[in-house]
């Protein structure tokens, strides 16, 4: 359905104003009063953009907004609105992937000109790949995106090195700021007869070098000779690199006095096997992706599944995964892609299962034990001590940070302190959130 906008807010009077003033202008409506009511209608069908207050009850619109993101459903404009925000918010939301702010009372010019250009970005920008923020929670993730964030200020040049695949554009693209210009040439011809060539057209924007490897000496000069003129043009420049930048050098691949001569920030991106735990969103992001393109039909990947692909290395990282991905939604029997399904692709893809990133045969036998005994109990007993392994695992594993832990189980704070309390896990609380202060 073309044209369709999702209004997200709690207050009844703007919900109907809006509503009003769009479908006059000939779109299509939906609304929604809560975060919840709207996340049931984006798993129900992608609207065209969403207009969402950031200021709602039980759950806020940035969080809405978050994990969207982080799920990869952010694949329409969404447009945050509020009479109480502050700036710093309004950068934060931009910086996970809204496309603007409107700040209550809206001036009807100010609201249509939003929609029009929202709606057409949606049509010109058809997001293909994830963004940063979907390439993880994980403590690594968060720490390389913290050091993004570091530099973000600064003018320098960034390096970014890591293996063929594990998502350095994507990485770089962090740093894009909100409506600016990215130019990623793949030829590098220009940087050797006319090196100022992007200065005009992508002011304000980042230049990316995808690889560093593959520029000629000429070719370096001139690169060394744009860094002169970036600053001016507030032009940020960063480079990838498969190889550590010593390593470049002892190859011959860069001159010895590039380094020193352009200076710069290197950063580590981590490849996918180093933040396995990633693994199950970043392949469900890719699954929703795809069934949103209309590339593969609606599936959905069991959690046997998702577990089984966490488990694997993936030496060829994103573009493998998401290779599996689609393999696996096309060629599954059913509505459901099983753990049988993906353990017959691994079979078929590697000869034998693949080698499992952090559960070993031991560790294996120990959990089957484990399961055969608490079958052999009363319904009720074996029910608390699942759910009391379940919640304590998820304390542990979100390191007591007991918003993330709710937002993984699927339960209100509220209602899931209460079921704490009711298990007699309190203790594992306070004590990971002691650790953490």
């Amino acid at each position: 359905m073309s044209n369709l906008i999702l209004i997200v807010d709690d207050e009844i009077g703007i919900r109907e104003l809006l509503s009003e003033i769009l479908r006059d202008e000939g779109y299509e409506v939906q609304l929604a009063a809560t975060a919840s009511e709207a996340r049931e209608l984006r798993q129900r069908q992608r609207p065209d953009m969403v207009l969402l207050d950031i200021w709602m009850p039980l759950e806020d619109g940035v969080t809405l907004l978050r994990e969207w993101a982080s799920t990869g459903q952010l694949t329409m404009p969404v447009v945050m609105m509020s009479g109480h925000a502050t700036v710093d918010m309004a950068v934060e939301a931009t910086r996970m992937g809204a496309y603007g702010f409107l700040e209550k009372p809206i001036a009807l010019p100010k609201l249509l000109s939003t929609v029009v250009r929202a709606m057409q970005a949606g049509k010109e920008v058809r997001q293909q790949t994830l963004s940063s923020h979907q390439l993880g929670r994980s403590a690594v993730m968060n720490e390389l995106r913290q050091r993004l964030d570091q530099i973000a200020s600064q003018a320098v040049p960034l390096f970014l090195m890591g293996e063929p695949g594990c998502g350095i554009e994507l990485i770089a693209r962090h740093l894009l700021k909100p409506n600016a210009l990215w130019y990623a040439p793949e030829e590098m011809h220009w940087l050797e007869e006319n090196p100022f060539q992007p200065l005009q057209d992508y002011q304000g924007g980042v230049i990316f070098i995808a690889e560093l490897a593959n520029l000629k000496a000429a070719e370096q000069q001139g690169l060394i000779q744009l860094m002169s003129k970036l600053s001016r043009y507030h032009l940020r420049l960063i480079c990838g690199s498969a190889q550590p930048l010593g390593e470049l050098i002892r190859n011959g691949h860069l001159a010895a006095a590039f380094l020193a001569q352009m200076g710069g920030v290197s950063l580590a991106v981590p490849a996918l096997r180093e933040h396995a735990e990633d693994i199950p969103e970043i392949a469900l992001t890719f699954l929703n992706r795809m069934i949103e393109t209309g590339e593969i039909p609606v599936r959905t990947l069991t959690s046997g599944a998702l577990n089984l692909l966490r488990q694997q290395r993936w030496p060829g990282n994103l573009p493998m995964l998401a290779s599996a991905v689609r393999t696996l939604a096309l060629t599954s029997s059913g509505f459901e892609i099983t753990f049988e399904d993906a353990q017959r692709f691994v079979t078929d893809y590697e000869g034998e299962p693949g080698e499992p990133n952090t559960t070993d045969e031991g560790q294996r036998s120990v959990l089957v034990r484990d399961l055969v005994a608490l079958y052999e109990k009363p319904l009720r007993e074996a029910r608390d001590e699942f759910e009391k392994g379940y919640f304590e695992f998820h304390l542990r594993d979100a390191r007591g940070n007991i918003s993330r832990v709710a937002e993984r189980v699927g339960l209100e704070r509220t209602h899931l302190y209460r079921k704490l309390k009711q298990l007699g896990i309190h203790g594992v609380i306070y004590r990971h959130e002691s650790e953490r202060g």
